[in-house]
């Protein structure tokens, strides 16, 4: 999955978004309004982190602008500031989640996922589709069964888009823009190795290709 980050602090900035790697997120890093706004617009994020006091524009307007281009990416708000009117002027604008600072970053990654899972209407706290159950502390998968199997980092970030968009087909580019961040040299025909692996360990039933098209995670194989 992969992440806007929009924080100006020159030492939480980068420092959150490698806690954020190191959880399996691809993570572009905004030290702007502005920039973090036009980035906003690409259709490559999951979800964005927005802190409210930024430079050249503050994150109310970053907000305010996307919701009033129907932008409607998840936005949990990450500030300093305590007062009950801006938690409400924050959610008026558009948010889906508060974080104040200071805060743990424990409570952050369960903030993110449970925002992940309501904005793919999954009602359950872990991510499960269908027998498979995605461990996101050990970075591996419980098969239909009972039995567990360890998952490399990519392969851990690659099947977790894909529980997220069970019977939708995604492309080899969609797949790269969503699981590495805009500093990764990555090309796309790698794609096909990981979903290779993956199919090995989970099935390859679970895993049709659409030829010329791309990929589709199977909920109900039969």
């Amino acid at each position: 999955m992969r992440v806007l980050l929009v924080e100006d602090d020159p030492v939480l900035g980068p420092e959150l978004r490698a806690e954020l790697v190191r959880s399996g997120y691809a993570v572009d890093l905004a030290d702007n309004g502005v920039d973090g706004e036009a980035m906003g617009y690409e259709d490559i994020y999951d979800l964005v982190i927005l802190d409210l006091g930024l430079p050249q524009r503050c994150g109310l307007d970053v907000l305010r602008n996307w919701r009033t281009r129907r932008n409607n990416i998840p936005v949990l708000i990450l500030t300093a500031r305590s007062a009950w009117q801006e938690r409400v002027d924050g959610f008026e604008a558009g948010a889906d989640d508060y974080l104040g600072k200071p805060f743990h970053s424990e409570e952050l990654l369960v903030r993110m996922t449970a925002l992940l899972r309501r904005a793919n209407q999954q009602i359950s706290s872990s991510l499960q589709v269908d027998g498979l159950s995605l461990d996101e502390k050990t970075q591996s998968v419980q098969l239909t069964g009972g039995s567990e199997v360890s998952l490399t980092g990519t392969e851990y970030r690659l099947l977790r888009y894909m529980m997220h968009n069970p019977g939708r087909v995604l492309s080899k580019l969609q797949l790269v823009e969503h699981l590495y961040d805009e500093g990764a040299d990555n090309d796309s025909n790698v794609i096909e190795a990981y979903i290779k692996m993956l199919r090995k360990k989970i099935g390859k039933e679970r895993i049709l290709t659409k030829r010329g098209q791309g990929y589709i995670f199977v909920a109900s194989p039969r």
